[in-house]
């Protein structure tokens, strides 16, 4: 399980290393030509199993962090899906992804957030 870790003080998001490494080439694009956006997804059980919104805005410090060493397997596809959501007026929302739909809740599909400093 990779994380996303964003803001200060740090908010940790857990994902899939492959549905974390999606994100990361999505936004990265979307930052690049300085587009801010909202990223949601849905939570995990332990924190409510309810849906969170993040702003995503190259002023904020984020830092995405992977449990494996190797890359994971890009699909194209699903990329060009995520961009096209990223510019929606609804932004990015892994909620409405039927690929994440088939996978094991707890793991892939749901995170779990913990607020931190980026320092521990």
């Amino acid at each position: 399980m990779g994380a996303l870790i964003y803001g200060s003080p740090a908010m940790e998001i857990q994902f899939d290393d492959r549905v974390l490494a999606h994100v990361q080439i999505v936004m990265s694009a979307k930052l690049r030509r300085g587009e801010n956006f909202f990223f949601s997804w849905r939570d995990s059980p332990a924190v409510g199993d309810g849906r969170s919104a993040i702003w995503i805005d190259p002023s904020i410090p984020m830092y995405f962090r992977y449990s494996g060493s190797r890359h994971p397997e890009i699909d194209r596809e699903w990329l060009e899906q995520m961009a096209i959501a990223a510019a929606s007026t609804h932004g990015l929302d892994l909620t409405e992804d039927s690929r994440l739909a088939g996978m094991h809740h707890a793991r892939h599909s749901s995170v779990k957030r913990k607020d931190r400093p980026l320092d521990d």
